[in-house]
């Protein structure tokens, strides 16, 4: 793909001038690395996720689980990557599947991948909130509603929202760098005082994966991956899209995969294989905050404690970002008001698009804060109904749209006449699309699960009915386009490509 400048040295890479265009040349192989792996929340997931699977599947092969995962999601990079070489596109995953399943399915990817980002941002303001709330009650004995640090931190995303990428990349990887090397750490304090079953590599026996709940279990690891299929988003804004986002894609996956199989290896070593699960039923989400109170003292969890917030808020905007580009592609190619398709002049960030995540994440926060009757401290709406609600909501998307876009990069390529010079990366997109929707069937089968909920719970049907609902409506957008305006339908997924038809137009 060719993209237009708008001057010789500007660094702007245009749709229609300056102002529908995201910078160019802001970000390099780690910047864009780190932005990626931010959205992970490494700290979250080990002191979150890690123990809430272990409670609730009660399964001991996590570790295992996160491997096979993670070649499932190195199959699904295969085609992704090569396809980020050929579409370059601040809309990513509907960009993609417009490509290669058309318009009208791009339309509807897009709604999704909106839906399921702000769902993924907003429910992490709930734990956020709930933690700082539990640091002040701690440390300063101060009873603060959780929903004030959330509205604080939604100002604060907001505000760095309409900053340079580049700058977010930086306040990305310094809170990412520190939180990852903590964990490390307590991996290898694990590792040197193991529990009495010693160096147990029991965690890795396929025995350990046997059992009804191993789909909901695939369906609880899989958020943890949730960040790395974001590199194409920040294609624009890189200086060799073709070269950094496949590179950020691979390393991004393939690093989560190892760090978090070694870690949940690490916490069945601190506690025996034998005990993990009534360890993490037990102490839930302080399983790993109590472990390294007893191998590396209160001073170092203290500082864990700190940096699980930092950690949640580097995810915040992280994830914050991606909606903003999202509604930014949207915008620009008329899925959204032509409001959203604008940038600010000075940093050349989608400045809309991040008003309006801001203004939808004020509003649920504030709903959410409204609709709690519980007691400062409790953590049922914050956490139990804001965080999971939305976690499930989002992971739910993420994953079909990563299952749409390994079908799409075959219909691409072999529309293009190169499915047999590709016909490798097209099995492996093959295998990596029914894999993934495999494990979209088990989160809609098993939501009551993941969210909580009983097997009778309207719940277990209204959130999921989210994402369809988001399907449907998407669907109807792109038929509404096809028939009345076609110009328009024909744009969808196309970006800065649209530029240059209209340029050849005109001549």
């Amino acid at each position: 793909m060719t993209t237009s400048r708008a001057s010789a040295g500007d660094g702007i890479s245009t749709y229609k001038g300056e102002e529908r265009a995201l910078r160019a040349d802001r970000l390099g192989i780690g910047g864009l690395l780190l932005s990626l792996l931010a959205a992970t929340a490494p700290l979250m997931v080990v002191a979150g996720v890690m123990p809430t699977t272990f409670a609730v599947m009660g399964i001991v092969g996590q570790p295992l689980l996160f491997v096979a995962l993670g070649v499932i999601l190195i199959l699904f990079s295969v085609g992704y990557a090569e396809m980020s070489r050929h579409v370059h596109n601040a809309g990513a995953f509907y960009a993609y599947i417009s490509r290669g399943l058309g318009g009208t399915a791009g339309a509807s990817a897009a709604l999704v991948a909106l839906v399921a980002y702000n769902a993924l941002q907003v429910g992490i303001y709930g734990i956020f909130g709930f933690e700082v709330s539990g640091l002040f009650a701690t440390y300063a004995d101060l009873d603060v509603a959780w929903w004030i640090p959330a509205l604080a931190a939604v100002a604060a995303v907001g505000a760095l929202g309409w900053l340079k990428i580049d700058v977010n990349a930086k306040v990305l990887g310094v809170l990412l760098v520190i939180e990852v090397a903590l964990v490390v750490i307590f991996d290898i304090a694990a590792v040197a005082d193991p529990a009495k079953e010693g160096l147990s590599l029991h965690a890795f026996n396929p025995d350990t994966l046997s059992g009804a709940g191993v789909g909901t279990a695939l369906c609880f690891c899989i958020a943890a991956f949730t960040g790395f299929e974001q590199a194409p988003v920040y294609a624009e804004e890189t200086s060799r899209p073709h070269v950094l986002v496949p590179r950020a894609m691979f390393l991004a996956v393939g690093g989560v995969a190892v760090f978090f199989a070694l870690s949940s290896w690490a916490l069945t070593v601190a506690t025996g294989p034998s005990a993990i699960v009534g360890e993490a039923q037990k102490q839930s989400a302080g399983l790993l905050f109590g472990l390294t109170e007893d191998r590396l003292g209160t001073t170092f969890t203290d500082v864990l404690h700190f940096l699980f917030v930092t950690g949640m808020f580097a995810a915040l905007l992280s994830f914050h970002n991606v909606v903003a580009r999202y509604a930014f592609a949207m915008g620009r190619e008329g899925l959204l008001p032509r409001s959203f398709g604008r940038t600010t002049g000075s940093s050349g960030a989608p400045g809309t698009g991040s008003l309006l995540q801001t203004a939808v994440s004020a509003v649920i926060v504030i709903a959410f804060a409204v609709a709690d009757d519980k007691p400062t401290g409790d953590p049922t709406e914050p956490v139990l109904h804001l965080f999971t609600w939305g976690g499930n909501i989002g992971a739910l998307g993420v994953i079909l749209l990563m299952a749409a876009a390994s079908f799409s990069v075959v219909v691409f390529f072999a529309r293009r006449g190169a499915a047999g010079a590709q016909v490798w990366r097209l099995v492996t997109s093959v295998i990596a699309g029914i894999a993934l929707l495999v494990i979209a069937g088990y989160t809609v089968k098993d939501f009551d699960v993941l969210v909580g909920a009983g097997p009778d719970s309207s719940l277990s049907w209204v959130l999921p009915g989210i994402i369809g609902a988001s399907v449907i409506v998407g669907l109807a957008q792109g038929l509404y386009l096809r028939s009345r305006s076609p110009e328009a339908h024909a744009r969808i997924g196309l970006g800065n490509e649209a530029f240059q038809l209209d340029k050849a137009a005109q001549s």
